[in-house]
């Protein structure tokens, strides 16, 4: 016996569509910031879950195996989306979506960017260091120097960038970006 058994087969179907298209759009969507359209899908089933799933609810009703289940339900663990939850009276492992879009958002974002802004400030603050070795070596190559000077210049207004986007993200990760866009209300 599944859930939909003693409701109107026709209504189910209505139900069933507009949760579709619903699931669909959020994996297209979620497509668009670098996640796979099946994990995207994944995440929308989950969404429309009556309370936590395991694997092999999941396996069963996207008709998936159970390794990509797996994969891309640690995928979302990562990501702060779902969460695993204990499920009573079973060894088995529970997941179940984390309803708060706005937070999703703010996870999602802060984990991608904080990694790039990492990566990237490394980068730059190693060929910095790398320029100012040079300059010493390049003492009265005016032309050289010119092009080391233009390159610096160049370096410290990404580095800027990158501290800016540090306190953006802090924003996020603290909520303080609420207080300059407003989540909507009832």
């Amino acid at each position: 016996m599944n859930e939909y058994d003693d409701l109107p087969q026709d209504q189910v179907l209505k139900l069933k569509k507009a949760r579709d298209r619903v699931i669909d759009s959020i994996g297209k969507n979620m497509d668009l910031y670098g996640i796979t359209l099946s994990v995207g899908h994944l995440y929308g089933h989950m969404y429309f879950s009556d309370g936590p799933v395991t694997l092999d609810d999941l396996s069963k009703k996207m008709e998936m195996s159970k390794t990509s289940m797996s994969t891309g339900v640690r995928t979302l663990v990562d990501l702060k989306m779902i969460d695993k939850v204990w499920g009573k009276g079973s060894r088995k492992d529970f997941y179940e979506v984390t309803p708060d879009w706005y937070q999703n958002f703010c996870d999602y974002f802060s984990i991608k960017w904080r990694k790039a802004v990492e990566s990237n400030t490394n980068a730059l603050t190693k060929s910095l260091n790398e320029l100012r070795e040079l300059r010493k070596e390049c003492e009265g190559n005016e032309r050289m120097t010119a092009l080391i000077d233009m390159d610096e210049a160049k370096i410290v207004e990404a580095l800027k960038y990158y501290r800016w986007l540090l306190r953006f993200i802090e924003a996020l990760e603290t909520g303080k970006i609420f207080e300059l866009v407003p989540k909507e209300s009832d």
